[in-house]
């Protein structure tokens, strides 16, 4: 099932402030540009995206909950949330759903602390380092996993 696929992509604290917070690690593009060029590309390729940013852990984890019946995918940059959820790792635990993580920058050749991802274990893949483009290549990806589903 992957045409008209409904993929959940979830973005976590201070991805908000893209296009303001340290250019130089995440780029100049906003949180909109990337939804704009996911909404375009999720369109082309014959999905449908539900793109949402929260700073508040729980919303994600209720979010998360929700999709079980709602979504067929989530794609999820978690940022810090990353790093540091064990109740988003069990939020996606449970659902069922592949789960893809992305990161814009590349998480293993920064701080050491960022280099533990507590989503890491339930994702199917991890795409990090490309910027905007992995959430396009982890939409990519998604639809070619529901496609042998």
């Amino acid at each position: 099932m992957a045409d008209g696929a409904k993929i959940l992509i979830l973005n976590g604290p201070n991805l908000n402030m893209l296009g303001i917070r340290e250019p130089s690690i995440y780029g100049s593009d906003t949180l909109a540009d990337i939804e704009h060029r996911c909404v375009a590309h999720a369109k082309a390729i014959g999905l449908s995206i539900d793109f949402r940013q929260s700073n508040i852990e729980g919303e994600l984890v209720t979010w998360i909950q929700n999709c079980r019946t709602t979504h067929h995918g989530v794609i999820i940059n978690a940022a810090a949330f990353t790093h540091t959820s064990v109740a988003i790792l069990d939020a996606l635990s449970l659902i069922d759903r592949p789960v893809i993580e992305v990161h814009l920058s590349n998480i293993l050749a920064r701080e050491s602390f960022r280099h533990h991802s507590y989503i890491s274990p339930v994702a199917v893949g991890v795409i990090c380092g490309f910027g905007w483009r992995g959430y396009t290549l982890a939409l990519d990806a998604i639809k070619d996993i529901l496609g042998k589903g």
